[in-house]
């Protein structure tokens, strides 16, 4: 199985990246499953139904959260509703939607799980060992399994990758909206990577206006951070080549679209 992984999609810029190139780049890689983090979507805080929609319309076929997931108040109305948006399996088991799902292409059934990290972020439950749980549970589907590891601190995204190594497929951090260069695969056959970067505002902070970002580290001072609505963009990602049988990365290979590195068919 061929797997396409687009990274933090933010604001409209970062959704017409997804909507521009999505396409040429299915057909480039001839991926059979493309999944994207949604969870700034809508203006960098969230996603909506119309934008899912849009997202599922454009070709992507499941959605992955993290920290900004209840942001838009409207997704506890649709979120239950779909098995192709979720959100970290670790929050609390009160929270509405799901945090794994599945899907099967040309007879291959493919696990995704997505997970949040503890480390400078809020105090979920332990990811580790709701990993474990969901790993043990979607083997018994398929030995293909991917994992989207929303978390800030890059030592437990690695630590992640190897408490995972041999178990899960795919080992991928989102949240730092900065591509790392540490692709590779595990000795257990893990395609990991520490972030795959954001698809969002090319000539901005993380996605935000600069300016205002720059104010607050200038004075200190509060102020609200907006995503542009205008200007370049860029698009960030990963894409994995799994064995059927097996579910081990045969390939890795991470995707940065922008002004510096424009699309290659």
């Amino acid at each position: 199985m061929k797997i396409l992984f687009i990274g933090d999609i933010v604001g409209s810029i970062g959704r017409d990246m997804v909507f521009d190139h999505i396409s040429r780049l299915k057909r480039k890689y001839e991926a059979d499953v493309i999944i994207a983090n949604g969870e700034n979507a809508a203006a960098g805080r969230g996603i909506t139904k119309v934008i899912f929609d849009d997202l599922l319309r454009s070709g992507v076929d499941i959605v992955t959260m993290g920290n900004h997931t209840w942001d838009q108040k409207e997704i506890y109305d649709f979120i239950d509703d779909t098995d192709y948006l979720i959100r970290p399996a670790n929050f609390s088991d009160e929270a509405p939607g799901r945090g794994m799902t599945t899907i099967s292409k040309n007879g291959v059934t493919l696990s995704v799980i997505n997970l949040h990290g503890r480390t400078f972020l809020p105090p979920h439950d332990d990811p580790f060992k709701k990993a474990d749980e969901l790993v043990a549970e979607a083997k018994e589907l398929s030995p293909l399994i991917f994992v989207d590891f929303h978390a800030e601190a890059t030592s437990e995204k690695i630590a992640m990758g190897w408490h995972l190594n041999g178990k899960a497929s795919v080992v991928v951090g989102t949240h730092t909206h900065v591509q790392t260069a540490d692709d590779r695969i595990l000795p257990g056959g893990t395609a990991y990577l520490t972030d795959a970067g954001m698809t969002g505002p090319y000539d901005e902070i993380l996605g935000m206006k600069k300016e205002d970002v720059l104010y607050r580290f200038q004075t200190n001072l509060p102020v609200r951070f907006e995503v542009p609505k205008q200007g370049r963009g860029q698009l960030s990602g990963l894409f994995v080549e799994l064995n059927d049988q097996t579910g081990k990365a045969m390939s890795i290979e991470r995707i940065l679209i922008n002004e510096d590195h424009p699309f290659q068919s």
